[in-house]
């Protein structure tokens, strides 16, 4: 005998939505489950899905329960922050519950479902104080959850001296490192607090990597930011050695070792819910060791596609490539182009409990909970097609391959695409057209690239312009033809350049990226396999209607989201 569903019984919000009139009765239950399936608050479930929005569910809230709805303009979230700092972030990040004033002994907790009583009791317990809810729109509680978190991350100027000292480090896992009495040598206490000060400024500041240089007659660090180098900190040149022993300390490298380059790995532990990951390299200069980190922060990756800056038509193609059952999807372009991110994002849209899913990365950079990640390591014997050759006895239905660096790996990864897997993997080229002569030139069959590539994109990260403190420039006609504006759009839209001001650097705050995303169509598969040059698949692109990078920076400059300048740094030949 067949069996239906239980009927939901509406409760609470979303009982009152629907006698409002708001919400109908059908939609407001398969909200409900969908919600819990996706484990998402119903009101952020509502608003996200634009089945409703913020206002319309935050003023049926207060009229229901009778809390207070509250214009969080009228809110100095500066003086917020001290009450912030109160509760426990994981509180915080769990509820989506914010503390923003506390009268007497009572603090008022900003909700957007005043039905959570679980938020309001967790919170009391967590700091002693008894709660009250008022209501807030889900769009600004967005924000100033946003703005809460940045609070919770201390700033280098609050952090005490036995914070410095004290931070929790671990080193590597898989290299050899000196005796703790060798170590012990040059852990000496001012280092130690200057290394680790270092450290957090750069997770504070949103820094992507730190450098350390030792010169003849100077030592100094910098940090790059929105992909721009900025020095930081000239210290005492006498320091330079004593800073290069302890980073290697703490990554676990070869102190003694001064003629060859080293790898290690740190792991920093800010808080009992946040640890950073940094991948340090060593190479010996005329001067002294040079000691690059790479900062990978697992939580400070926005792994939303809708603010990575693809166009629309750009978003479409990507999302129709990777819901393909096989294929190969590349990602391509520099160093620090944003490729990891993009192959993340996908996996993350990708990651259901009926797919298996499996990464060969080098370093891991970003844990994703239901993904098989795997570290190649070389001193094991672990490389890109190894660990191909295990995925592929391992009945996967999705792969990720790092970067495709060999012939040997190139090989495997197309005949993965060809044999009914999703295969997604990155490639160091200029543009979509050379990365399939690249490839070519790799010794991979023109048929078997044709046939087994559906998408390639080529990225770079535009620096975007301050938005409070931007301005108009005026070009004249002629100079914006010759930047590679069309006649007629000309005069239908503004160009802003940077300014500075106290919330950006010189303008700029946050990156976007800039996208060529070309599908291999059936006529750029007969220029591969009649031997055609980058040039010709470049021309049948354009033919097709795909922008190549320069036109779609300036899309951004048409839009203001970025300077005229910026986008002749990246994509200027």
């Amino acid at each position: 005998m067949a069996t239906t569903n239980p009927k939901i019984q509406l409760s609470g919000l979303a009982r009152r939505l629907v006698q409002d009139g708001l919400l109908e009765e059908e939609k407001a239950e398969n909200a409900i489950t969908e919600s819990r399936k996706s484990k998402t608050q119903l009101v952020s479930y509502l608003v996200e899905k634009k089945i409703l929005n913020g206002q319309q569910i935050a003023e049926a809230a207060s009229h229901e329960f009778g809390v207070p709805l509250l214009d969080i303009n009228s809110i100095d979230l500066e003086a917020a922050s001290t009450f912030i700092k109160m509760v426990d972030e994981r509180l915080i990040r769990k509820h989506r519950a914010v503390p923003l004033l506390k009268r007497g002994n009572r603090l008022f907790i900003a909700i957007s479902d005043p039905t959570n009583l679980q938020a309001l009791d967790e919170i009391k317990f967590n700091t002693g104080i008894n709660t009250d809810a008022v209501v807030v729109v889900e769009e600004a509680l967005n924000r100033i959850l946003e703005k809460a978190l940045e609070a919770k991350a201390e700033p280098m100027e609050g952090l005490l001296d036995e914070d410095l000292d004290n931070l929790s480090i671990e080193g590597g896992d898989d290299i050899d490192h000196k005796d703790d009495e060798e170590d012990s040598d040059i852990d000496d206490t001012p280092v130690v607090r200057f290394v680790n000060k270092v450290l957090l400024d750069a997770i504070n500041k949103g820094a992507s990597d730190i450098h350390f240089e030792a010169y003849e007659k100077s030592y100094r660090v910098r940090f790059r930011q929105d992909g721009i180098l900025h020095e930081i900190a000239s210290p005492p040149l006498n320091m330079a050695s004593r800073v290069t022993a302890r980073i290697k300390v703490m990554s676990r490298m070869d102190i003694a070792e001064r003629r060859v380059p080293q790898d290690g790995r740190i792991k920093m532990n800010i808080s009992k819910t946040r640890a950073i990951d940094f991948r340090v390299n060593t190479c010996p200069t005329l001067f002294g060791e040079k000691i690059v980190l790479r900062i990978l922060d697992s939580s400070a990756a926005n792994l939303n596609i809708d603010v990575l800056g693809y166009e629309d038509h750009q978003k479409k193609l990507f999302m129709d490539a990777i819901h393909k059952p096989w294929g190969l999807v590349l990602v391509t372009g520099p160093t620090g182009s944003g490729k990891t991110v993009s192959l993340y994002t996908a996996l993350s849209i990708l990651n259901t409990a009926d797919k298996n899913i499996s990464t060969a990365e080098d370093p891991v950079e970003i844990n994703l909970q239901g993904i098989n990640q795997v570290h190649m390591n070389a001193k094991t014997g672990m490389n890109f097609s190894l660990a191909l050759r295990a995925f592929l006895r391992q009945d996967p239905d999705i792969i990720m391959v790092g970067e495709i660096r060999d012939l040997e790996t190139a090989e495997i990864s197309i005949k993965a695409a060809q044999t009914g897997h999703l295969v997604l993997s990155t490639l160091h080229t200029n543009d979509a057209p050379q990365t399939l002569t690249r490839l070519i030139n790799m010794g991979i069959p023109p048929f078997n690239i044709a046939s087994a590539i559906s998408l390639i994109i080529a990225q770079r990260l535009a620096r975007k312009l301050c938005s409070q403190c931007k301005k108009e420039e005026k070009i004249p006609e002629g100079a914006l033809l010759k930047e590679g504006f069309k006649k007629e759009e000309i005069g239908t839209f503004k160009i802003y350049g940077p300014v500075g001001c106290d919330q950006c650097t010189n303008g700029y705050k946050g990156r976007v990226g800039v996208y060529q995303v070309m599908p291999v169509s059936e006529e750029t598969g007969r220029i591969i396999m009649e031997g055609g040059n980058a040039l010709q698949i470049a021309d049948q692109a354009a033919k097709e209607g795909i922008n190549d990078l320069r036109r779609s920076g300036l899309n951004k400059v048409k839009e203001g989201i970025t300077s005229l300048e910026e986008i002749n740094r990246i994509t200027k030949d």
